[in-house]
């Protein structure tokens, strides 16, 4: 069926944190990375359906669930997955915490590279670990991996651990085959585990293509533990339910301690209606996002140039969240987004959120909500820095 992605739901007043949290009256908030779609209909049936039953116990995750993972990750990135590999859990949050505390002790390192999604850093922290930053590369409007110094973090003894974002969030990169397996081998050298938060893996550009990291290799597959989800790409993440996906039997036992031991093990009743109707059903509402998502990306490349010239918005490979360069500003993307609040009445993320230093100079605009919306928001922005 055909999908209306311009049409407008009122979302302020539906206790959204997205909306609701901002003080802010006549707000346009362009931060969290949620969506302002309404999801697919056949998601939406499957909740009736549940709602309708009208009773709301501890539930059970069936077989019909695995199936629905496992076919659609065969049948849209020709990756095999078995049903034992897979362990659910209530998010990628807790999904990438319970594996940092499956696979380190206390005092371990974690790679990661900066500048990447901020909840990194609090679940290393949590964990009692200490966050080893890769600083990527930002050249010409483009982010590229310093491998030099990823190996060189790699060997250290007390890096036990490499958080991979892919693709990458903030700086829209989807990693290609050779950038993921130039990793791979470095970590494989250095006997340092990977987990895959693979959130955004079904939000690519056209042209893009998203490599499953443990579809690389064998070995690969044995050392990495990848964390996902339908959240992001179907607009469910308030729904609760994420699955991470381990091949190894020993590695998996310990991951399910630490689901257990952290009290993410129960879901709610509705997320597995959520994910067999996300993945069996509604391919179509998701590859017609997709398409919308890049006409917004385009309109809003073309705002930037043609209203604030200033600003430089980065190539997106993936994601529905533009990273914006605002370095010719002469501020900082902490004192940006808090004008752009108070003055325009529009919230962004600013940059140094998201960890290294050269990330101060950016800001984050969720691109995913109705186009008319969007280009409000930018009209307000262009109010306040064209004055």
């Amino acid at each position: 069926m055909e999908y209306n992605f311009d049409e407008i739901v009122v979302r302020k007043g539906s206790h959204c944190c997205k909306w609701d949290s901002p003080k802010h009256d006549d707000i346009i908030p362009m931060w969290i990375a949620d969506m302002d779609f309404r999801v697919a209909e056949p998601i939406i049936n499957a909740l009736r359906k549940r709602v309708e039953h009208g009773v709301f116990g501890y539930v059970c995750v069936e077989d019909e669930y695995y199936n629905s993972v496992i076919n659609w990750f065969n049948r849209r990135h020709n990756w095999h997955i078995e049903r034992d590999w897979i362990l659910y859990t209530t998010g990628v949050v807790p999904a990438v915490s319970v594996a940092i505390k499956a696979l380190t002790e206390p005092g371990d390192k974690v790679l990661i590279q900066t500048p990447v999604y901020n909840c990194f850093f609090s679940s290393i922290k949590n964990n009692g670990c200490e966050s080893s930053e890769n600083p990527l590369i930002y050249e010409n409007g483009y982010y590229r991996i310093d491998f030099e110094d990823f190996e060189r973090r790699a060997a250290d003894p007390k890096v036990k651990v490499f958080v991979l974002c892919n693709p990458h969030n903030p700086a829209c990169r989807v990693w290609t085959k050779e950038e993921l397996q130039k990793m791979s081998d470095i970590c494989l050298k250095h006997d340092v585990r990977v987990i895959a938060d693979e959130i955004h893996c079904e939000l690519v550009m056209p042209g893009q293509k998203y490599v499953p990291f443990a579809t690389l290799s064998d070995e690969c597959r044995k050392n990495t533990v990848v964390c996902n989800s339908p959240s992001k790409s179907f607009n469910t993440a308030g729904l609760h339910m994420a699955n991470i996906i381990c091949s190894e039997p020993e590695i998996r036992e310990k991951i399910s301690r630490a689901i257990n031991v952290n009290e993410v093990c129960d879901v709610n009743v509705f997320g597995p209606e959520m994910v067999i109707a996300a993945y069996n059903e509604s391919e179509d509402w998701l590859d017609q996002l997709n398409v919308y998502i890049k006409g917004n990306y385009d309109a809003l490349v073309k705002f930037f140039e043609d209203r604030i010239p200033q600003l430089k918005v980065l190539k997106s490979e993936g994601t529905y969240l533009a990273w914006v360069d605002i370095s010719a500003l002469g501020t900082t993307g902490d004192e940006l987004s808090e004008r752009l609040l108070n003055e325009g009445k529009v919230y962004i993320n600013p940059g140094s959120m998201y960890g290294n230093e050269t990330g101060r100079q950016f800001v984050r605009i969720n691109m995913a909500c109705p186009r008319k919306l969007m280009l409000e928001g930018l009209e307000r922005m262009a109010k306040v820095l064209c004055k």
